[in-house]
């Protein structure tokens, strides 16, 4: 009927959007677990502006697990989008303060327009103590710090 099919549909949006907010969530966690709220919403809000982008993957988990694969479609070690991704590192999150903030910023990211110029149109981001190739790239003009990360979005 269409009853049962309106109530299934509602259901996979919910667990897409659960998934969706899962994907968000292990990012700012991993990302930017000790930088401040302000520096995770920036973090946050430069995967949602990648997703408004039409040059990355349209969905959250997309951009967030977006990596260089090889022939078994396994991620390349440290050919990703995001570090933490495909570090070698474990991505086990251990039940803390960090964990349920990281959580309730994703949760603030995905369901208000709170933060959404907050990175001014930021699609890329790097830690303060590293100095990734693309930063140098022509194409990217940096905005600025927030946090412990370093903001870039592509030149107009």
């Amino acid at each position: 009927s269409a009853t049962n099919k309106a109530i299934i549909n509602a259901e996979i949006a919910d667990i897409r959007y659960r998934e969706q907010l899962q994907c968000m969530s292990l990012n700012i966690y991993h990302e930017a677990r000790s930088d401040s709220t302000l520096g995770q919403e920036a973090v946050g809000m430069v995967v949602m502006n990648r997703v408004f982008d039409n040059r990355y993957p349209d969905t959250v988990c997309d951009v967030v697990y977006q990596a260089h694969v090889n022939g078994n479609g396994n991620p390349i070690r440290n050919k990703c989008q995001f570090s933490w991704y495909c570090d070698g590192k474990s991505d086990r999150i251990p039940e803390s303060e960090n964990w349920e903030r990281a959580k309730a910023v994703a949760w603030d990211i995905l369901n208000t327009n709170e933060y959404r110029g907050l990175a001014e149109g930021a699609t890329h981001y790097h830690a303060t103590y590293v100095n990734p190739y693309w930063s140098r790239s022509a194409s990217m003009d940096e905005i600025g710090q927030i946090g412990a990360h370093l903001f870039y979005r592509w030149q107009s």
